[in-house]
């Protein structure tokens, strides 16, 4: 199902783009130069908005890599799985150190491989790791290793909650499978 969610939400998106007035450098919602170093820097930026929102501060990113890469790519997307992704590793941190404590860094590699046909982008904690027992569901959506209250306040609709503040640091269950899709 999320799988065609998203796919339908790309056919949508680039119609809806291609019928507007050209940008540079795009084709609808492809860039074809889009920087996989500037879209992490601005997902680092978010994530830690959100976590120091939370906790009160947030694990310093540190991006290392071949920082000068482009590649063809819908840049909404791959910001939406890097902020998933990069939530995810701030919480596990975070949670695992205790909030008054000095966290590790969190390491985020840019790679390619050969004539640019494989970007790879890796996020790296130490924030305890998942359990053994979880690891043949991590893949599926919606499932999560956070608070199951923090998916139930979420779904409920609750008048005196503000989403656009409260919204979760994680446990919404995307970051992981959005990111293989």
């Amino acid at each position: 199902f999320y799988i065609s969610r998203i796919g339908i939400r790309v056919l949508i998106g680039q119609y809806l783009s291609l019928r507007q007035p050209p940008v540079e450098n795009y084709v609808g919602i492809i860039c074809s130069r889009t920087s996989p170093y500037e879209i992490v820097r601005r997902a680092i930026d978010d994530a830690s908005f959100m976590c120091t929102r939370k906790y009160g501060d947030a694990p310093e990113v540190i991006i290392t890599g071949r920082l000068d890469l482009t590649f063809p790519y819908v840049p909404t997307h791959l910001h939406y799985i890097m902020l998933e992704l990069l939530k995810n590793s701030m919480r596990a941190t975070v949670d695992w150190h205790g909030v008054d404590a000095d966290y590790p860094p969190i390491k985020v590699i840019i790679a390619d491989g050969k004539e640019n046909e494989d970007v790879v982008i890796k996020v790296s904690d130490e924030g305890g790791g998942i359990p053994r027992s979880n690891m043949d569901r991590i893949w599926s959506y919606l499932f999560t290793t956070a608070d199951p209250a923090i998916q139930e306040g979420m779904v409920a609709f609750n008048e005196n909650v503000d989403h656009s503040v409260d919204s979760p640091l994680a446990g919404l269950g995307y970051g992981l499978p959005i990111s293989r899709s």
